[in-house]
């Protein structure tokens, strides 16, 4: 907790919601959540959940050209406890204490190779989620004459969509050709930093056995059709919220907004991306529109109703294993002494 990121974190949470909160009153803001669908904010609530087990299953496929074929229940376990570390902990605890657990119950799976696997992991995520949001960029019912940075949105969405044709073309390049990648680090590691170049060559070898999923085509599509259930179901859910609480946008305005998202809860955060979460989606609703109070109740209602179950659930599986904050933490200074 005392690491300057973690209060550069906090800081930064607490100025986002101030910031997104002035001005606003906060009783309209309880009258729009006291006054909302309770049984569309529990189908949300119930929805918003199920990307978690979702996101687990999309993890087997990855995982398998190196580890061979793993049982659902510690991948839904270990990414439970990741999810849950990551809303109660600083600095993306979550991400190698996903890791880890996985780690813990299953032992021939080695650490590297877990980490590893989150990396590819987060290139589907990024392939899925930006492609959804620009698809919803395009829909003839956005908002005529909205631009950022002076850019048309149509324009916007078709150099994303090139951007991210090309991120793919970039990891097919390096699986179809490691050894080439890996002498060219070698190189020029040796010639900039010396003194790292064997940690920085096995790095990116790490990086490139993680992408072996690349090579079978059924499996890529395989970890595809994961993804994109997962973000579907993600904006499912984000749409129901919608309703609850009256918020009137087409479907596509989900599938931009969690886009919106996902760069929003991307920057240093406070544990469970408060702040930056309704700053992003005061942010992406105001695209639409959608007065500032009403983005704001929505905001607030689906973010604390979609944190409490999977921090619950991961709490539970995180004492059953009898991890610690401690015993996690010892096992990240540790991988990073060692690399």
């Amino acid at each position: 907790m005392s690491s300057w990121k973690t209060w550069v974190g906090f800081g930064l949470s607490a100025l986002l919601l101030w910031w997104t909160l002035r001005g606003v009153n906060l009783a309209d803001v309880w009258t729009v959540l006291r006054t909302s669908n309770a049984l569309l904010f529990a189908a949300c609530t119930v929805v918003a959940t199920c990307i978690f087990p979702l996101r687990a299953r999309r993890w087997r496929p990855i995982l398998e050209p190196v580890a061979g074929r793993l049982p659902f229940g510690p991948l839904w376990r270990s990414t439970a406890i990741g999810m849950m570390m990551n809303n109660v902990f600083p600095l993306r605890a979550g991400e190698f204490g996903r890791a880890f657990a996985l780690t813990r119950e299953v032992p021939r799976v080695a650490l590297t190779t877990a980490l590893s696997s989150l990396g590819v992991d987060r290139v589907f995520d990024a392939l899925v989620l930006f492609g959804m949001m620009f698809a919803a960029m395009l829909d003839p019912r956005f908002p005529a004459g909205a631009t950022i940075a002076g850019q048309s949105i149509p324009q916007l969405a078709r150099g994303g969509l090139v951007f991210l044709l090309l991120l793919l073309a970039v990891c097919y390049a390096v699986v179809l050709q490691p050894a080439r990648i890996v002498a060219w680090t070698g190189a020029i590691a040796r010639r900039v930093v010396p003194r790292f170049a064997d940690a920085l060559v096995g790095f990116v070898e790490l990086g490139i056995g993680g992408l072996a999923v690349l090579r079978d085509t059924r499996r890529f599509l395989a970890v595809m059709a994961w993804a994109i259930a997962h973000w579907a179901v993600h904006a499912l859910g984000l749409y129901l919220g919608f309703m609850a609480v009256g918020v009137e946008v087409p479907f596509s305005a989900a599938l931009f907004l969690q886009g919106v998202l996902g760069i929003g809860v991307a920057i240093p955060s406070s544990p469970g991306f408060f702040g930056v979460f309704e700053a992003a989606a005061v942010a992406g609703l105001g695209v639409y529109g959608v007065p500032k109070e009403l983005a704001i109740s929505w905001a607030l209602g689906y973010h604390l109703l979609s944190f409490i179950p999977i921090t619950v659930f991961g709490a539970v599986y995180f004492a059953r294993l009898g991890l610690s904050f401690g015993n996690v933490r010892h096992a990240q200074d540790t991988a990073a002494e060692s690399a």
